[in-house]
């Protein structure tokens, strides 16, 4: 996940030579039924759950039951699916930045969240604690961590140098041990944007937490498709933005 690099620190004016831990980016290539539909800015981890998750999230398969091969040579992941994919057009390009590249974002084509979870704060407070915890994190100060849990506990945990990747790690890795996403909650460690919300509400999760912001446009669509957003959850404080009956005790007003 990282390489041992020589660099120049500076301390009070002095500048020495000296190595850091800086986390691996690689450039991956998806190939769809000999059709080239993604390249991927990513780390070199868990790189099948990362398709799979992937390929759900943009509608290309419904389950990973779909994928009749998944091979992985270097830099180059091949797939075949057992239906003709429905694939649009063009060669997407996934970066490392915290921007990633959105999909289609048009609500009347996204689904609405089908669940009746229910989660406590307390229970949420706890869990992104534990979550977060992560040792890479302190190493490299270069990843993103998310993960995905329920009322029984932390399914996965997922750290790539995007966010968006991550969150398609732990969606690839729930549906290949056949974990019921309408009863889980995705925590993130960096900002709920559009396109993650997107990926929540075609996985079908029904709640997504962060230790960061949200955006407008994330909230707005989460409200209209049954999506719960929380933000801020630092210490015993969190901002509940969406669909606050998931959470039990909130004395909701309209």
């Amino acid at each position: 996940m990282y390489e041992i690099l020589p660099c120049y620190g500076e301390e009070d004016g002095v500048y020495t030579a000296r190595t850091h831990e800086v986390i691996i980016e690689e450039r991956y290539t998806i190939w769809v039924n000999g059709r080239k539909i993604l390249n991927a800015m990513t780390s070199p981890t868990r790189l099948e759950e990362f398709v799979i998750g992937y390929l759900v999230t943009e509608g290309i398969i419904s389950h990973c039951q779909e994928i009749d091969s998944l091979q992985i040579e270097g830099n180059q992941i091949r797939v075949l699916t057992i239906h003709r994919a429905h694939i649009r057009s063009g060669t997407k390009t996934v970066l490392s930045g915290c921007g990633g590249d959105s999909s289609y974002l048009d609500p009347a084509r996204l689904p609405d969240i089908t669940s009746d979870f229910q989660i406590s704060g307390e229970r949420i407070h706890a869990t992104i604690k534990k979550i977060l915890d992560s040792d890479l994190h302190r190493l490299t100060g270069g990843i993103h961590v998310v993960g995905l849990a329920g009322i029984d506990g932390v399914h996965t945990v997922a750290e790539d140098i995007g966010r968006h990747n991550a969150l398609d790690r732990v969606i690839g890795y729930a549906l290949q041990h056949d974990i019921d996403l309408s009863h889980c909650y995705a925590v993130i460690s960096g900002r709920i944007s559009s396109e993650m919300a997107r990926k929540c509400l075609v996985a079908n999760i029904p709640l997504i937490v962060s230790r960061g912001a949200t955006t407008t446009l994330a909230i707005h669509l989460a409200q209209g498709k049954g999506l719960t957003i929380i933000g801020f959850v630092r210490g015993r404080k969190m901002n509940i933005y969406t669909h606050p009956e998931r959470i039990p005790g909130i004395e909701i007003v309209k």
